[in-house]
């Protein structure tokens, strides 16, 4: 092993949603984890084995580690770095109001990190995997340590930028199986010591890309501003299939999936992209590179493409119902994604927000999201305990996160419930011909022949095509 640093004992700074997915993988591999956070009620849940978010098999990794002690948490930073080799730093980087990051829990942990380890013997190695603008690790971490601990990199202590690349909903299994990693060294020691650790943990470690701290941090924010470019692309492209009769937006996108120098990941149009990554790094780039005196046009597109996304259902309602005052609208899933209660920009309080000022009643569920949507949206909407309670009486069913459970309804469930039986399909998780047959069926991305023989009329119900809707909605 590589300068007295291995696999007995890791620090993590940071219980979020990277670092407790990091600290019980790396414990249910049998590593001595300690971790440090400043938020106590967070501290007491992981030490009485509790995650305090829902991620697919995070519960139970915490519970096992935790029982077997190899996950411990502390609110006493010395004790977290004293006991550890290694600190990874995986604290927020939220967005301020102009976009660019805040770095303050970056700072805060860095001094205090610095603190303790100018009361340790031995070289010791940090990690920082939290998000931050490129030079930040060379420009602002390193002089913060150092000054704190009164030692230099990289004699006194290694350091590396190692961005993460975790997709909320498969944080376990990326984590567990990463498609590659990447470090970033500001010496040839500290790279050679974090590479060893992996190649370590790893029993058959993926590709491993050494390089500078700066093209590390560049990486992250441009893998997901590609990322971000490619669903804005394809909701671009699915606009416009949705107004040709036939056209069909999953048959466009599996075909150029089907080219290599394309693939096919990051071609489900929808509406619109959230969470607490893509939002916030995408709009950081774009304010980066202004910084710099340039511009990322391409990024800026993709942006204003997602800021408009999520409205153009509430339009659809819109123009077949006429007017959405007092029409009571329900919608399934609030959740960013499936298989996170994650409610950080997720598109549904936009599509909720834009219902609610329009003159909608909004009625929500959601499998997951349900405790954190109360937070965010207490008093704007109701929460109904089921899907099939949420779309009572309902005029309007939009569907927005596609999780597994609302897959296996049937036309029958929202003809005998609703009020009127149109389903807005954010997502196309139901088959549009079975759907259209029966139904008012609009699948984003579709053109007009998926909403099959059905037709909105005002001898069915529906206002479509009334005069308001050819003029186009008051107070726009």
């Amino acid at each position: 092993m590589c300068d007295g640093v291995s696999l007995r004992s890791i620090s993590v700074f940071g219980l979020g949603r990277v670092g407790l997915v990091t600290a019980a993988c790396l414990a249910s591999e049998g590593v001595q984890t300690v971790c440090f956070d400043t938020d106590d009620s967070v501290v007491s849940m992981v030490d009485r084995g509790e995650s305090p978010f829902f991620e697919p098999r995070l519960s139970e990794l915490v519970q096992r580690s935790v029982k077997a002690g190899l996950l411990r948490v502390t609110n006493d930073p010395r004790e977290a770095v004293n006991e550890s080799e290694l600190t990874i730093v995986t604290v927020g980087t939220p967005s301020d109001k102009d976009g660019t990051i805040d770095l303050t829990y970056v700072r805060s942990a860095c001094r205090i990190i610095g603190q303790a380890l100018a009361e340790k013997t031995g070289w010791h190695l940090v990690v920082i995997k939290s998000t931050v603008p490129p030079k930040t690790t060379e420009t602002v971490i390193r002089p913060l340590i150092e000054q704190a601990s009164a030692k230099r990199c990289p004699r006194g202590f290694g350091l590396c930028a190692n961005p993460e690349f975790l997709r909320e909903g498969n944080a376990v299994e990326d984590t567990i199986k990463p498609d590659r990693i990447i470090i970033g060294q500001l010496d040839e020691r500290s790279g050679d010591a974090l590479e060893s650790f992996y190649r370590e943990f790893y029993r058959h470690p993926p590709p491993v890309l050494r390089t500078t701290a700066v093209n590390a941090e560049l990486v992250k924010y441009a893998n997901n501003a590609f990322l971000a470019v490619k669903v804005s692309f394809i909701n671009n492209v699915a606009d416009v299939c949705q107004r040709i009769p036939t056209a069909d937006i999953e048959t466009v996108a599996r075909g150029i999936g089907l080219d290599n120098r394309i693939g096919k990941l990051f071609l489900n149009a929808g509406i619109g992209w959230g969470g607490s990554c893509l939002p916030k790094d995408v709009r950081a780039f774009s304010e980066f590179a202004k910084s710099l005196g340039t511009e990322i046009p391409v990024v800026d597109a993709a942006l204003h493409t997602n800021e408009k996304q999520p409205v153009k259902v509430v339009q659809v309602a819109e123009k077949i119902l006429g007017s959405l005052e007092s029409k009571l609208v329900a919608l399934l899933g609030l959740s960013f994604k499936p298989g996170t209660d994650d409610m950080r920009n997720a598109v549904s309080v936009k599509i909720i927000e834009e219902l609610v000022r329009k003159g909608a009643k909004v009625v929500a569920y959601d499998p997951r999201a349900m405790a954190n949507a109360r937070k965010i949206l207490d008093g704007k909407i109701q929460i109904s305990p089921s899907a099939q309670d949420c779309i009572n009486g309902a005029d309007c069913c939009i569907i927005v996160t596609e999780w597994d459970e609302f897959k296996t309804m049937q036309p029958g469930d929202f003809i005998s419930r609703m009020r009127k039986p149109l389903v807005i399909d954010g997502r196309r998780i139901f088959d549009a011909d079975i759907f259209s047959r029966e139904i008012l069926y609009v699948g984003i991305g579709l053109g007009m022949k998926n909403q099959g023989h059905f037709r909105p009329s005002p001898a069915n119900g529906y206002a479509a095509e009334t005069q308001q809707s050819r003029k186009g909605p008051k107070n726009d």
